[in-house]
């Protein structure tokens, strides 16, 4: 019989990890919302009060990241600084780019771009 070990990461409500991919899906969302084909890769970092938004995103539309940030941090329920992330306060860095044409012409000739699933088999 062999042995089969498949490792995932699981992370509970609160955690940094979970806000940071909250943010990224609501401007994913609100992309989408303006334009179907939109192409969206966004990161979202969150340490001592500062959240870091890093990517590409091609799309038809406008989009205002900072109040995305801040509302999606306060629906959540973060607001102490002192503790956590304060929405009112925090600071934030926006640096995303257009979709690199290399990436572009992956998708645009039917491949996936730089999309993947990664996990760890072991035998």
């Amino acid at each position: 019989m062999k042995k089969y070990y498949f490792t995932s990461e699981s992370v509970t409500e609160g955690h940094p990890d979970k806000l940071c991919d909250t943010i990224s899906d609501s401007i994913l969302d609100e992309c989408i919302k303006q334009d179907k084909n939109a192409r969206v890769a966004v990161e979202t970092f969150a340490s001592s009060n500062k959240i870091t938004l890093a990517g590409q995103i091609t799309f038809k539309g406008e989009i205002d990241y900072e109040t995305i940030v801040r509302k999606t941090i306060k629906n959540i329920g973060y607001g102490d600084s002192n503790i956590d992330i304060d929405p009112e306060t925090c600071q934030i860095d926006i640096n995303i780019t257009k979709q690199s044409p290399d990436i572009a012409m992956g998708v645009d000739v039917g491949g996936a771009g730089d999309q993947g699933i990664m996990f760890r088999v072991c035998f």
